[in-house]
Order: C-alpha cells, then structure tokens, then sequence
C-alpha cells in the first residue's frame, strides 16, 4: 500500500482511484461496509485526515482515538487498499467550503473516479456539506458518489463512540464484534524502568499517548511482531495502567510475551486485547505482586488456548 501526506501533485499512478471517504477510526465493521463499496476496477484507495479533526478543533479534550495512524493503516493494508491519502488537517484545508473541497482536493487534487461515504458523512468549513450534496458536487466535477447505508450489530448503530464505551468498560470482545477484528495497540517498544525483567516478567512497554484507554488493568493478549528478525504471531499477558505499586506514573501498556527470547527495543508491536482479566491493584509487597502475575499469566493461557 502506498501512502501520501498531500493532495496536489501526486504521481499519474495515484489518480484515478475509487475511494472510500472518511475518519475510519478504528476501522470497524461499518467503516468496512464503506470501504466494500469502493471496490470496483480502479484501484482501492482511502481518503482520511492526520490528525483528526477533532485534535484540531477541540485540542482540549481527553484523548479520544481508537487507533494511531501507524495501527489504521496497517488494518486499511490488510483490506486490500492500494492507495491511502492521509490529508493533511489544518485550518488551511477545514476553511473550504464543500464545493471547493470537491473541486479542489477530490476532483483536482486527487483525481478520483469514484467516492463512497457513509450516510451520516458531513465535510467543508463548519461541517455543512452532507453526503447528498457531495452526490450532487460529484456530478459537477466528474466524479461518482455512492452513499453507504449505516450498519447495526444486534439492533444498535455501530459506531467508534459504541466501541470505545465497550473498551472503557472493560468488554474487549463486544468491541471486537463491532470492529470486526480485535482492538489493537500498535507502535514503538519503548525503554521503560525494567522493573519487569527483575521480577521475572521481561515486558514490552509501548506509548499510549494520544489514544482512548480502555478499562486500566490486566488483559489476555495476543501480539504481532511487527519487525525485526523475531517478527511474528505470540501470545501474552498485558497490563495497561499507571503502576500502582511504584508511585505516580504515566499511563502504558506493558506486555508480556510468553515463550520469548530477545530484544524487542525499537521494534514495532500490535498489541490485540482480547480478554479483561482483572483491575489494576497495589499489592503488600513484590511477592504477592509476582503471584498474581504467575495466576495472570495461566489465565491467559487458558483463555488464549
């Protein structure tokens, strides 16, 4: 998959591409039906926007997204996309009005031959172009547009504000059945105290900054090692939290990779949860911390088995 950080001068080969239009945080099941449309006999390219709007125009609130950009556009890479256009979101591009944004980007910039979106998509300064207006803008400018119904699991929208009250709550699983694959925590192994490694316990210690948290605590996983020579499928125990037996801390995730040998330091990892095992607690004292992992990690086991 090729990937572009800009809409204006693209090479003859990144043009012309049938593309599904949006956010795609989390890339769950309804931003999958989208993408499905898109798939014709030009080739499949994804539109989207880094940051997301919202860092831009509400800096302040707590983090919200589902997935970095590194984790979205390995997911879009696993559905087929040939082309994804990662546009830069400033107040330069949020200032054009829905006919220039079209024009401009779209049908100038991108030179796309066809554009899906979902039903409820809206674009252009102050969000006041809807999905029926770009139907009708396409047909100016020369492109085709298919509107995408939206899609409900077990009677409700699907939805990244449903799945991230799915994670918060610690129901990884109900999560999964509406992104239609795990919820994934991908990026850099960062050094981190390495208070693991003398408990026994080597863990992978990975950034959250800038993502929704799910429910802080202990979770069955499973990890993708993304590069380097031990790249891979495995399996694990993670904590997700701030560490409550060692002070104050910022928020990481700490995996810890079953039947693994080697050092993964600046190597890239994609962390599934896939089951809640328990909350963060401070124990009396590094025995009964290290007990509760070894109980941790035969759960996980069993669960991952």
């Amino acid at each position: 998959m090729q990937i572009y950080t800009h809409w204006q001068g693209l090479d003859p080969s990144a043009v012309r591409a049938s593309v599904a239009l949006g956010n795609f945080d989390g890339v769950h099941l309804g931003h999958q039906a989208v993408i499905n449309l898109a798939r014709n006999a030009a080739p499949l390219g994804i539109v989207t926007f880094e940051p997301h709007p919202r860092e831009v125009f509400q800096p302040a609130l707590p983090p919200f997204r589902l997935m970095n950009a590194e984790a979205r556009a390995n997911r879009l890479a696993k559905l087929g996309v040939q082309h994804l256009y990662e546009l830069p979101f400033d107040k330069t591009l949020a200032s054009l009005s829905p006919d220039a944004f079209a024009r401009d980007v779209l049908a100038q910039g991108l030179g796309v031959s066809h554009v899906v979106v979902g039903a409820d998509f809206c674009f252009g300064q102050g969000r006041t172009g809807k999905a029926q207006d770009l139907v009708r803008l396409g047909q100016t400018y020369g492109f085709s547009v298919t509107v995408a119904d939206l899609v409900q699991h077990d009677g409700v929208e699907i939805s990244s504000t449903a799945i991230r009250i799915a994670l918060a709550e610690g129901r990884p699983r109900d999560a999964a059945a509406m992104l239609g694959h795990w919820h994934r925590i991908e990026g850099e192994v960062i050094h981190g105290e390495k208070r693991g490694r003398q408990l026994g316990y080597p863990t992978a210690n990975m950034s959250v900054a800038g993502l929704h948290l799910p429910k802080l605590g202990v979770y069955a996983v499973r990890v993708e090692v993304l590069s380097g020579p031990q790249a891979g499928s495995y399996i694990g125990a993670a904590s997700l939290g701030v560490r409550p037996m060692f002070g104050t801390n910022l928020p990481n995730l700490e995996t810890f990779i079953f039947d693994f040998t080697g050092d993964l330091y600046g190597h890239h990892l994609s962390v599934a949860l896939v089951d809640y095992l328990r909350p963060e607690m401070k124990f009396d004292g590094l025995p009964a911390l290290m007990d509760q992992m070894a109980a941790d990690c035969t759960r996980a086991r069993t669960i991952l088995s």
